[in-house]
């Protein structure tokens, strides 16, 4: 697993090498509905834009206060760490992000870069017509800037590949449905950062023996059983914690975890409305949710089949998206008596207080009180 690990830590050294390898593009992309394949079709590499917790003297110049990932991002922008991009691309989503994004663009004009708009309303009967229209507008951008021309073979190999890492991961995170899982949720958090930021033909072949190792390990025993939700992440710390202290993330419905690979592209003749369809479908955070709230009953179900015991809800501060859907979720919570402990974070883990109360969350779960929720209240 230590290998996941390091490839998050050097993933800029990764990008480079890959770059020098293949002579292709890089393209750096900041929110979690950017529709890869068509990048990769093109003979780029779409690298996801994480936060790397180091200090940031530099993004306060260029952007107001804002959630931890957006200004991190910038400050790397800002130092250099980015320079191997070639361009970038930000979908219709965060704001933070996207005021990171045009903050990036005025101090490096020189970047290649793209807007996507996606619908906010993802059902609405125009939603699919209006992505498919957006993702052909995308399409004819790359291929003036790659001076390469997208066909429908490439595609084709594009969303296979894409629909065969989906399926390899899901296929390592279902293991931890298992009453005694054989990884831990630092582990599974690692690897779907890592396979951000990779070659997915390269990241296929890695997993694939990766699941071939998996059958020799030993179970991990004796765990409370949590879910973790809320604001996308780009380390696994509070999973760290949590197994420092007895318990174990068996699942996550984070944009940088499950939510990320949790539905395949269904082939069909029209390539860019199969695309269209997949990422308009795949679960949804706060910000694409705001119409038919299905986020609270997905997070109830996975809580369900992984048979999880509490629920950590950790929310970037100026998180104003998950924020306003934190109601709804913790409504649910609680109509179902399940436990869970609320906080927000911002930079890094706050660690001595957030050790003490997740310790504390954890003995009223190892106690088998349920019927306590709002379990925030109590410890804020």
């Amino acid at each position: 697993m230590d290998q996941f690990k390091q490839l998050v830590e050097n993933r800029h050294a990764y990008a480079q090498s890959w770059k020098a390898r293949t002579g292709g593009k890089v393209l750096g992309w900041y929110e979690p509905y950017f529709p890869e394949e068509l990048a990769y079709a093109a003979g780029i590499l779409p690298v996801r834009l994480l936060a790397r917790h180091e200090p940031d003297d530099r993004s306060e110049k260029w952007m107001y206060a804002a959630c931890y990932p957006a200004r991190d991002i910038l400050n790397q922008f800002l130092k250099g760490r980015y320079d191997y991009l070639d361009g970038m691309v930000t979908v219709e989503g965060c704001q933070w992000m996207y005021h990171a994004f045009e903050s990036t663009l005025r101090s490096r004009p020189e970047f290649w870069n793209h807007y996507l708009f996606l619908p906010d309303y993802t059902d609405a009967p125009t939603s699919k017509t209006v992505l498919r229209s957006e993702l052909q507008v995308f399409q004819e951008k790359l291929e003036a800037w790659t001076g390469r021309t997208v066909t429908d073979a490439d595609l084709d190999w594009a969303i296979e590949v894409y629909n065969k890492n989906r399926l390899l991961l899901r296929q390592i995170y279902e293991l931890r449905r298992a009453q005694e899982p054989v990884i831990l949720g630092s582990e599974m958090m690692h690897l779907i950062l890592a396979d951000q930021v990779m070659d997915k033909a390269e990241m296929n072949e890695i997993l694939e023996r990766f699941l071939e190792e998996l059958e020799q390990r030993t179970p991990h025993r004796d765990c409370i059983r949590l879910m973790l939700i809320g604001s996308e992440t780009s380390d696994a710390a509070l999973e760290e914690m949590a197994e420092s202290l007895g318990a174990n993330v068996v699942v996550d419905e984070l944009d940088t975890g499950s939510s990320y690979f949790w539905n395949n592209v269904l082939p069909q003749k029209d390539r860019l409305m199969a695309l269209a369809l997949r990422y308009l479908g795949r679960p949804h955070n706060p910000i694409k949710d705001n119409n038919w709230r299905r986020r609270p009953q997905h997070i109830f179900e996975l809580y369900e089949d992984f048979s999880a015991d509490g629920v950590i809800i950790a929310k970037q501060i100026y998180c104003h998206l998950h924020g306003t859907d934190n109601y709804a979720v913790w409504k649910l919570l609680r109509e179902r008596n399940i436990p869970y402990l609320f906080f927000e974070r911002d930079t890094t883990l706050p660690e001595e207080e957030t050790r003490l109360r997740l310790e504390s969350f954890l003995t009223v779960v190892r106690q088998g009180a349920t019927h306590v929720c709002g379990w925030h209240k109590t410890l804020a």
